[in-house]
């Protein structure tokens, strides 16, 4: 029999599989090998051990926290009910000893500053003194700042040994305060012929703050100084450092005697 293809019709082809590039059809992936299962298997027994771990240990965490919590109150209530009130109570003893500082300050070429001096470091009218502050209240404000007046009173009472043991003990971020008490130290070395050691915080309180008061005041001690030690090039250094950079400040004013001195 004559085989013939009907008009028109057309042999089927085979379906020509789509490739696509940018995707993969019918990828098996075990799961054991994928290195995702492996991490997420790894968190898991992370997590599981950090359970057993707290399940475990319960108790001694719990101890922790109710420690932590209890220190943090007590801070709290410290700063609440102690330190605020304290501070509060040495700011108000301070106030009358205070006064006495500056009176003896404004008499200081008088009779009456050796005496004022006293009553600012023992007190007077039921008011504690600065020394008294200085111990009672450590820790607070008025009593570091209780130990700046102390040292002052003590020096101006020729007490050097205990002006410097109580400015030591003074700090403060305030720069004028700082080199101020620092200059004191010099003073109180100074006084007991201690030239090297005044010298040092002469020069200390000079490189504590470079303003128009404090810098050439410390210069010139720190260069007078250097004389009596024989260093006559240091001095020469400190005192055309206030020639050429201070030249309108009281330390100026003889400045060139000095440098002619020093050469």
């Amino acid at each position: 029999m004559a085989t013939f293809n009907k008009r028109g019709y057309k042999s089927p082809k085979e379906k020509a599989e789509k490739l696509d590039n940018n995707y993969i059809e019918d990828v098996n992936v075990d799961v054991k090998d994928s290195a995702t299962a492996k991490a997420f298997d790894t968190l898991d027994q992370s997590a599981s051990r950090a359970e057993d771990f707290v399940a475990k240990n319960q108790k001694y965490i719990l101890g922790f926290l109710t420690f932590v919590a209890v220190v943090t109150v007590s801070y709290l209530l410290y700063q609440k009910f102690i330190a605020e009130p304290k501070q509060e109570e040495a700011a108000n003893e301070l106030f009358v000893a205070q006064q006495n500082f500056q009176k003896a300050l404004d008499d200081a070429t008088g009779t009456k500053s050796d005496s004022l001096f006293n009553l600012v470091l023992k007190g007077s009218e039921g008011k504690l003194g600065m020394v008294k502050i200085s111990n009672d209240y450590s820790g607070t404000a008025a009593g570091n700042l209780a130990n700046y007046y102390t040292g002052i009173a003590y020096l101006n009472t020729k007490k050097y040994p205990e002006a410097i043991k109580s400015l030591e003990k003074f700090s403060s971020n305030d720069v004028m305060l700082s080199t101020l008490a620092k200059g004191a130290i010099g003073d109180a070395y100074a006084q007991q012929n201690k030239q090297k050691e005044a010298f040092d915080f002469y020069i200390k309180a000079a490189d504590a703050s470079k303003n128009d008061f404090t810098r050439p005041r410390y210069l010139l001690k720190a260069g007078k100084t250097s004389l009596l030690l024989g260093n006559k090039a240091d001095a020469v250094k400190y005192f055309t450092d206030i020639k050429d950079n201070y030249d309108a400040s009281p330390e100026a004013q003889q400045i060139d005697a000095l440098i002619g001195l020093a050469q």
